[in-house]
């Protein structure tokens, strides 16, 4: 084992605050501060703090598994193990045809793996049927972002503007839980002068940093945005030359604005009009704002409407392209954003290029080698890819992902994942999902491999291999290599991860998400380097302050500054109008359920669930309701409530507070078990992103006897 310390990043969330790791005698691995990083500055919360505890190998896997003939998983060797996966889609693909072959990403994957998946699912198995766990993530702000600047990228400016910002409204983050080494430019923010305002239906310990919270119903946070906007117009406080000059389509939106009056608003959410006008005030009488969004809003059925109504309240008030201003989204998972960059999605090939685009379709076949007539259409998204499991879909193989705790109405999609065919996952623990295949492989870890990961700015970001993985784990880059070799393709592989990066660079080249002046030596010597960052040869010296163009592109930290990413330049307002959540409370379920996340776990818990500490802080799943809706139900603290949906029943202690409404109850969707909260939560698709609505749907509580 190597003694040095490493700078690397943290495997959790999109900050990927930057660490040190330094290998112990006794074969631990400490992590600690590593200052340089400007997103972090060295704090970790408790899960970057105790991400080594994973690589321990009581832990982890730590040899391939195969289902015996009695069912049960028992460790076999590599060979057998590859052998049996190559067989099963194999068998699949010649017996049913390509599409019934599913492949499934995650957004933990480093954008090597994820391009490499991507590449191996169209080139190999020749299936459409690719998408991964980032949709279930802030793909309703990408549709948005890229029907209003024809570009998404999470943060279209680093985290280090935000303190410099006027004002920010933080719609449906609690980040103080989420991320909470992010928390610090919110307040460094106040202690300029400048404001906070978070709207959520929970006074989370978020919102209690805020100067201003509103608790909106869930699900109405289109409305809210569409009042806001509405008073911004009556009151006069649109930038007109900005909205001449720099957007297109204002009629068409100012129209539908002002078709929710203030007090229709009010109705609709619960939100007051005084506050409304609040908002408003704090929002447009400083020279700059912002206007960030999270799942709460995003994770809805009508989410791409919802966040375009925040971007076209940034737009009226000229508050996008400008400095210190402007929309963002708050990316969730580790490598969300490159994940889907690269060729994860059904839809996107390397470059955030579009599958269906004959030009985009000639570029990567020609880096891939390949005709491009070979290359198949887009495919189903991420929900619909898993509820096709078992009839269309006949065969699956699963990486860095556990949906059957973490998507929608999972106990259906768990009786999918059973009823397949073949089933082969990669992962490096035994996952919930893991534990129902035919074959698991263990593979390497952040620590024991080198990668890059893109963060929420857009910053590129070299994650660095540490520690030397134990005798018999292998890379996801080898396992694809060896499946491909098995299947018939045996070049174009690689398992070096920086040769993959390279190759990479030339299909990103020209896409909106532009790598190809990326190097992962500019990545260990600059801290990160922004998207796009095109090759210098592809950049006129005008694009840049100085007189000459210099020897390589700077990289991209603020977009839209000169101009958006549209063909004339201009960014497009887009008509939106308030609609109900899919499924609205009635009398047989008068409440509703929003889910999220807690501090100490992180999403699916598969990792964090292992780990001490993080356990002690937070053991397992439970129900926050009004004190109100307590009482009606004859419930104290820690009595099991059951909460039931049409799609199924969980049951949890109940956890009373007054920082809930009392139409609301919240449950976080870590555990598994009869305390899953995926069980209860709607699939309802966003039509234009495909996004589920696990942020609102209606549920009946119900008293339960016995612990």
């Amino acid at each position: 084992m190597q003694s040095t310390v490493t700078p690397t990043h943290c495997p959790y969330c999109a900050l990927q605050c930057g660490m040190n790791l330094t290998p112990a005698p006794d074969g631990t691995v400490e992590v600690s501060e590593r200052t340089d990083f400007p997103v972090n500055r060295g704090a970790l919360c408790g899960k970057g703090r105790t991400s080594a505890a994973v690589l321990a190998s009581n832990v982890r896997l730590t040899s391939p598994l195969v289902r015996d003939e009695g069912g049960t998983l028992v460790p076999a060797s590599w060979d057998e193990a590859l052998e049996r996966i190559a067989a099963g889609l194999g068998r699949t693909r010649a017996e049913h045809g390509p599409d019934a072959v599913g492949v499934f990403g995650g957004g933990g994957l480093t954008n090597e793996k994820a391009y490499t998946l991507g590449k191996f699912a169209r080139v190999v198995l020749g299936t459409s049927q690719i998408d991964y766990n980032g949709r279930f993530c802030m793909s309703s702000a990408a549709a948005a972002g890229i029907k209003a600047f024809g570009l998404d990228r999470g943060l279209p400016f680093p985290l280090e503007d935000i303190p410099k910002s006027g004002c920010v409204i933080l719609v449906g983050s609690n980040l103080a839980e989420t991320m909470p080494p992010s928390l610090r430019f919110f307040t460094e923010l106040k202690e300029n002068g400048g404001t906070l305002i978070v709207i959520d239906p929970r006074r989370t310990k978020t919102a209690e940093q805020a100067d201003l919270h509103l608790a909106p119903r869930p699900g109405t946070d289109l409305a809210l945005a569409l009042g806001l906007l509405h008073l911004v117009i009556a009151e006069g406080r649109v930038d007109e030359e900005y909205v001449r000059e720099r957007t297109a389509g204002w009629e068409d939106a100012r129209a539908a604005a002002m078709a929710h009056w203030p007090e229709y608003v009010e109705r609709i959410t619960g939100v007051s009009v005084p506050q409304l006008r609040e908002t408003v005030r704090l929002f447009c009488e400083p020279e700059s704002a912002m206007v960030l969004t999270a799942r709460g809003p995003e994770q809805q059925s009508k989410g791409t409407d919802t966040v375009g109504a925040w971007i076209n309240l940034c737009l009226a008030t000229g508050r996008a392209g400008r400095p210190l201003s402007g929309y963002g989204c708050l990316t969730g998972q580790g490598n969300g954003q490159g994940g889907r960059e690269h060729g994860q999605k059904a839809d996107q090939l390397p470059g955030y290029r579009k599958l269906d685009d004959p030009a985009a379709r000639a570029h990567v076949a020609e880096v891939w080698g390949v005709d491009p007539d070979s290359l198949p259409g887009p495919g189903r998204s991420a929900y619909e890819l898993l509820d096709a499991l078992g009839t269309d879909i006949r065969s699956l193989l699963l990486m860095a992902s556990n949906p059957v705790v973490s998507a929608p109405r999972a106990a259906h999609i768990e009786e999918r994942i059973r009823s397949l065919d073949f089933l082969a996952v990669c992962d490096v623990v035994l996952s919930e999902t893991a534990a129902l295949a035919d074959v698991v492989l263990p593979v390497t870890q952040w620590a024991e491999e080198t990668g890059t990961t893109t963060n929420l700015e857009g910053r590129v970001l070299l994650r660095r291999r540490a520690i030397t993985p134990p005798e018999g784990i292998r890379s996801d880059l080898e396992v694809l290599h060896e499946l491909a070799a098995r299947l018939g393709v045996e070049k174009g592989f690689p398992t070096d991860p920086e040769e993959v990066f390279e190759e990479l660079r030339r299909a990103s080249a020209g896409g909106a998400a532009d790598y190809s002046g990326i190097t992962y030596r500019r990545l260990a010597e600059e801290n990160g380097v922004f998207w796009p960052c095109p090759a210098a040869a592809d950049v006129s010296a005008d694009a840049f302050d100085d007189e000459e163009a210099p020897a390589v592109h700077p990289g991209t930290p603020r977009l839209f500054l000169d101009r958006f990413a549209t063909p004339d330049g201009r960014a497009r307002f887009v008509p939106v109008f308030h609609r109900a959540v899919a499924e609205e409370p009635d009398d047989e379920y008068p409440v509703l359920l929003t889910t999220g996340r807690v501090v100490a776990q992180y999403q699916s818990g598969a990792q964090t669930r292992r780990v001490a500490e993080l356990n002690a802080a937070a053991p397992g799943p439970f129900v926050e309701l009004h004190p109100r809706l307590a009482a009606r139900l004859g419930a104290a603290e820690g009595d099991p409530v059951a909460v039931v949906s049409r799609r199924g029943r969980a049951v949890a202690p109940a956890r009373i507070t007054n920082a809930i409404r009392p139409d609301t109850v919240f449950m976080p969707f870590h555990w598994p078990g009869e305390g899953r909260a995926n069980t209860l939560t709607n699939p309802a698709l966003d039509p234009t992103s495909r996004m589920p609505e696990f942020k609102a749907c209606a549920v009946r509580l119900e008293a339960v006897d016995g612990p």
